[in-house]
């Protein structure tokens, strides 16, 4: 039997694919909505697809208050967010939303200085949290405090950008203050807000995350540990692949606990670290606010099904103690994973543990809709570029004679 309240997971993508698989797992009737019902990830038959016209500002806001007074009136579902641009709207918003929908956001002045990589700085660093050192810079009068950083550095803009992210990469490691000038040089006109911040060593592996679930008291409700096996692109990008870390659990879940209470954080949130491999130390890279992270699903894979200790927390129901998993599970996104290991001259299950279950991101025997649907839409894809070459008009590569 199905439980009755329902969830909205706004966002689809295989984040919001992954925590409607694991609200199904837990039986819970979900509601995937996005800007776009072609994602492969809408098909999925662990949710019900509804597309909205916008996932973030006052234009999904509207979608959500009409949705409240006609698809959900009288249910007010628990709402769970994927995007952190929709994090943004829905803070904003949250008096109107509240009585439509149930979801924990910390305070505003929270949700505005952790979104943002100085604020979290500035609040890292007065709580004597291992960060390392940063740089913010607005304009060129701020280049030339990126002389006093120790190199390597990487450098990213300060929060989520659309325009930036149609010029530049997520990120850049930069070897000296010469190159670091001339990057940020190039990005001020795009974006006036980026952060330069010193290198922690150490490769994909040694990256970890910790991901919880916190009540409006701020009590823990669940908590993970988990370790990337690989980025895309290599150690600068998003998560390739990861399994969990039960190893260091312990020293994270509580590193994390104490700054979230800290800050006021409640609901879903994670913190990624950096293990040093100069010392040994875990630094704080950055954190998740109000929103499940790109590979949550890894979690419920092992055992601590967050998306549903989110939904139980809202409801005032308890969460079931997690129970350990057989075989630990590595989730990964598969072309991702594999162009990650070709391009660091890896086997494709070089890191993986011995003995563990792969589960793709998109790919799964009992939910295949999603995966056809990408496959499908990647041959529609070639196929329609090479007709496109074939047209008259095409340019005409000559072979050599």
């Amino acid at each position: 039997m199905t439980i009755a309240t329902p969830a909205v997971v706004l966002g689809a993508g295989v984040n919001g694919l992954g925590v409607a698989r694991s609200l199904a797992r837990a039986r819970v009737s979900v509601w995937l909505l996005d800007a776009d019902a072609r994602r492969p990830e809408m098909h999925t038959r662990m949710a019900r697809p509804l597309q909205v016209r916008a996932l973030h500002g006052e234009t999904l806001v509207e979608e959500l208050v009409r949705l409240g007074a006609a698809q959900f009136s009288g249910i007010r579902p628990v709402l769970l967010l994927t995007q952190e641009e929709s994090v943004k709207a829905v803070s904003q918003q949250r008096d109107r939303l509240s009585a439509l929908y149930r979801f924990s956001l910390p305070s505003s002045d929270v949700v505005d200085a952790l979104l943002h990589k100085q604020g979290f700085q500035r609040r890292a660093e007065q709580l004597g949290s291992p960060i390392p050192s940063l740089v913010h810079v607005r304009t060129r009068a701020d280049l030339p405090a990126l002389e006093n950083l120790h190199y390597p550095v990487v450098i990213k803009p300060g929060e989520r950008n659309a325009e930036y992210s149609r010029q530049f990469k997520k990120a850049y490691r930069v070897e000296n203050a010469a190159e670091a000038i001339e990057l940020v040089r190039r990005i001020l006109p795009v974006m006036a807000d980026v952060v330069v911040q010193e290198w922690i060593e150490g490769p994909d592996s040694s990256i970890y995350f910790c991901l919880q679930c916190l009540d409006r008291q701020g009590q823990v409700v669940g908590s993970f540990t988990g370790r990337k096996i690989r980025s895309w692109p290599p150690q600068v990008g998003g998560t390739a692949s990861c399994v969990a870390a039960p190893e260091v659990h312990a020293e994270l879940s509580a590193m994390t606990t104490r700054f979230f209470q800290a800050v006021g954080v409640i609901g879903l949130a994670s913190m990624e670290y950096k293990r040093d491999m100069r010392s040994g130390e875990f630094r704080m890279v950055e954190p998740t606010i109000g929103r499940t992270d790109y590979q949550e699903e890894v979690a419920t894979l092992n055992g601590v099904n967050l998306p549903y200790a989110a939904w139980c927390s809202e409801l005032g129901l308890p969460f079931p103690v997690p129970t350990a998993t057989m075989r630990p599970a590595v989730w990964r996104v598969r072309s991702e994973d594999m162009q990650s290991a070709a391009a660091q001259d890896q086997r494709l299950t070089q890191g993986y543990p011995h003995g563990g279950r792969v589960a793709d991101a998109l790919c799964r025997w009992h939910d295949p809709m999603p995966c056809l649907l990408q496959r499908l839409q990647h041959v529609r894809r070639a196929l329609h570029s090479r007709t496109s070459k074939m047209m008259p008009g095409s340019p005409v590569v000559r072979s050599k004679s």
